[in-house]
């Protein structure tokens, strides 16, 4: 924190202060082609004291020097050659000094920052709209992780709604001073996942027994049928989404249950599913999504795997009692409609 400085008066010889004590929290920015004069108001809307604007090629050495600070917000919209290292420092020293980290990501970053995500006062947001860099910035101040919930920005109350007003032209200073490119609203289409690599899976052959017939083979192969398939999960998905095309599509958001039906439906065809499919699947706003992937994590539904092909890039997985939970389900609805 800042401390007070003061001279001695050469009269009176009383102390006189040359600067007040500043007792907010520090915020340290890391971006390109942006200046402290546009961030300053932001900063001191959300409560914090800036420390300045930091361009990504000076961050390394800032960061080591940077003796104390207490939140981090880093814009990363485009890959660039140092932005892995510079992610994994961040994070390193987010971990040892228990520093709050705001990543805004874009979708061409979105993956390796979630891959490079590890401290547990980080918050990952892509393309995020002012309401939703408002509410990172209230929970940065307060040192806690946004809850996720589908209406969490909403529960922020009035303060929330204030910070917002004061940051209404953050978005215009983002687009104006980054020059980031904004890609083209995802599609929401569950068909094949273009980012995502086939798996290698291949299954062992089934080996009849000795001396089996043909007739009870096929007994066999009745009983060991998966109980659903991964079309019928992706019918359910699309059933979901056309209630848009009758009724208001933000009456019956809810992200967390399209994720864990994308995931089922993945494993049941043995396929991988990158973080950036998942957010899609979500049909919420990428930030919403991530949130919920990292909620999902915490309760332990969902896993995270390594790509063994791309070390800046994770997959998403249910987990197995997750995964078994969501098959029963499927299960018991199937006997109450069929009553």
């Amino acid at each position: 924190m800042m401390e007070d400085f003061s001279y001695a008066h050469p009269l009176t010889g009383q102390a006189t202060p040359l600067a007040p004590r500043d007792e907010r929290a520090s915020l340290l920015v890391i971006a390109d082609r942006m200046d402290a004069p546009d961030l300053a108001p932001v900063a001191a809307a959300a409560g914090f004291r800036l420390l300045g604007v930091t361009a990504l090629a000076d961050a390394p050495v800032r960061l080591d020097l940077q003796a104390q600070c207490d939140t981090v917000l880093f814009f990363c919209p485009a890959m660039t050659p140092l932005l892995e290292r510079l992610l994994v420092q961040l994070e390193t020293q987010a971990i040892q000094n228990g520093m709050a980290v705001i990543l805004v990501a874009g979708w061409e970053t979105v993956e390796l920052a979630f891959a490079c995500l590890r401290g547990p006062h980080t918050q990952l947001l892509c393309d995020p709209d002012r309401t939703e860099l408002a509410a990172a910035l209230v929970a940065a101040g307060e040192h806690r992780p946004v809850v996720g919930h589908v209406h969490e920005v909403d529960r922020e109350g009035a303060r929330l709604q204030q910070l917002s007003e004061e940051v209404g032209g953050l978005a215009r200073t983002l687009d104006a001073l980054t020059e980031r490119t904004r890609m083209a609203t995802p599609s929401f289409d569950l068909g094949p996942r273009i980012s995502d690599r086939p798996s290698d899976y291949i299954g062992m052959p089934a080996l009849a027994p000795i001396g089996a017939t043909v007739g009870s083979l096929a007994q066999t192969a009745e009983k060991a049928a998966p109980a659903i398939t991964a079309a019928q999960v992706r019918d359910l998905l699309r059933a979901r989404r056309i209630r848009a095309d009758f009724l208001p599509g933000d009456l019956f958001a809810d992200p967390a249950w399209d994720m864990m039906l994308d995931l089922l439906a993945a494993r049941l065809d043995h396929e991988r599913v990158s973080v950036s499919s998942l957010c899609i699947a979500a049909a919420v706003p990428p930030t919403t999504a991530l949130r919920w992937i990292r909620t999902l994590t915490d309760k332990g539904l969902v896993e995270r795997h390594a790509d063994p092909h791309d070390g800046r890039r994770v997959f998403i997985a249910l987990a197995q009692e997750a995964a078994d939970a969501l098959t029963r389900w499927f299960g018991a609805s199937r006997r109450l409609l069929g009553a």
